[in-house]
């Protein structure tokens, strides 16, 4: 795949899963409303928000430079993305969703965006385990494997792996 063809794929993607997840969903769950929590505390979820919008949006364009191809499954990459933020966690996005989803939850001072980002968690950690693991297997083999033995999945490593 092309890198513009992949970056539009990215860019589409990115808008409808994402998007639905850490906006949309949020918006229908809040209407944006905010609830009364002391300001100090609210203000610190633009800490998470804005960190997880940042770790998302760079690992989107991981997935277009080195990977040349998409997140989407109808479009997956040609070379396993391991670089960037990869090298210290292997699911970087989904973290970056949930962050993001935590740190509305404190901005707005609403819990039901924490147990919206809960079950976020638990539904994209699901999908990684029997879906993406397994494609990535059988489609990267050992290269993978390697990978997925000195990557953890959701807890970043202190220092970058080395291997790719």
């Amino acid at each position: 795949m092309r890198k513009p063809t992949a970056a539009l794929g990215s860019t589409l993607f990115l808008a409808l899963a994402p998007g639905t997840v850490a906006v949309l969903l949020p918006w229908w769950l809040t209407g944006w409303r905010a609830g009364d929590w002391w300001p100090p505390v609210r203000v610190l979820g633009l800490v998470p928000l804005g960190a997880g919008a940042a770790v998302l949006l760079a690992a989107f364009v991981r997935f277009v430079v080195e990977g040349l191809g998409t997140p989407a499954p109808v479009a997956p990459t040609e070379h396993l993305v391991v670089g960037g933020l990869y090298r210290y966690v292997r699911n970087p996005m989904y973290v970056a969703v949930v962050a993001a989803i935590g740190g509305q939850g404190l901005l707005l001072a609403r819990p039901v965006l924490f147990v919206h980002g809960v079950c976020a968690g638990l539904l994209m950690w699901a999908f990684a385990r029997w879906y993406e693991e397994p494609e990535l297997a059988r489609t990267f083999g050992a290269e993978y494997e390697r990978y997925r033995r000195a990557v953890p999945g959701w807890w970043p490593r202190p220092t970058p792996w080395q291997g790719g």
